[in-house]
């Protein structure tokens, strides 16, 4: 199944966004959940699946994520935020939620405050049948502290081609949290900024991540998470277009890794 997020950064209306999302070819998508990019996001799960698509999870907002470790009414405010945001899924029976566990280069440090805080969120989700997907970001040491002091099979990993190319390159995520993937961002930059740049339009070894995504038995969608800042000669329709190609084409590499490894010859 391959998928895209919803903001991909054209200002559409939800009815036509994910009618072209689905003609395009996707099957599934992702939704921003908060009024940042559309104010009637609330309705947006029911015309999604109007026009024929799976909705894969929802992305908490993050710009307090660093407050979650906070001993005050800010860290509280955001707890209760990420709290909300879980319910929602249950509510409009979306599977997962995405969220950033820090934000920026100097987050406050992790600590016991902060793990109680999201051991209390994984309860939630654990009684209400929700999965909380925790996402690679600047400062892998907050994913690591987290999925190694919580164990629940309501909490995994989220894992973003992007931030592991510019953030923690050196550093094998898949090998260490691959078993506990939930969720994926597939975008490509140039190394110098977290550009949402189509897959092979960037640095990101895709021949490279894909096997490796095929050796986590993840059996999601394939979901593209990118933008059109670069691509601004695109019509809507000709960028999502796009899109759906380069997500055949990493489809291609998973399964074709995924037929290596049990044995089948693979059409080439």
């Amino acid at each position: 199944m391959l998928s895209i997020y919803n903001w991909f950064r054209y200002q559409l209306p939800g009815d036509k966004l994910y009618k072209l999302i689905r003609n395009a070819g996707f099957e599934a998508t992702t939704l921003w959940w908060g009024n940042k990019n559309h104010d009637d996001y609330e309705q947006h799960p029911q015309l999604a699946r109007d026009a024929g698509l799976v909705i894969e999870h929802i992305h908490s907002p993050y710009t307090g994520a660093n407050n979650l470790w906070l001993d005050n009414q800010s860290g509280e405010d955001e707890f209760q935020l990420q709290l909300s945001c879980v319910e929602a899924c249950a509510n409009h029976e979306i599977p997962t939620m995405v969220m950033h566990l820090s934000g920026g280069d100097a987050p406050p440090h992790y600590n016991e405050l902060g793990l109680a805080r999201i051991r209390r969120l994984v309860d939630l989700a654990e009684r209400i049948g929700v999965n909380i997907a925790l996402e690679n970001l600047r400062k892998p040491p907050y994913l690591a502290y987290v999925l190694e002091n919580i164990f629940s099979p309501r909490l995994g990993f989220c894992y973003d081609s992007g931030h592991h190319l510019l953030y923690a390159k050196s550093e094998d995520l898949l090998a260490k949290h691959g078993a506990r993937i939930m969720a994926m961002h597939l975008h490509d930059n140039d190394g110098s900024a977290d550009q949402h740049l189509l897959p092979f339009d960037g640095m990101v070894e895709w021949e490279v991540i894909m096997p490796a995504l095929a050796k986590t038995k993840y059996a999601g969608a394939i979901s593209l998470e990118v933008g059109n800042s670069g691509y601004t000669e695109l019509s809507p329709e000709e960028f999502l277009q796009v899109a759906y190609e380069r997500a055949q084409k990493l489809e291609y590499i998973m399964k074709k890794m995924e037929g290596n490894n049990a044995g089948h010859k693979t059409i080439t």
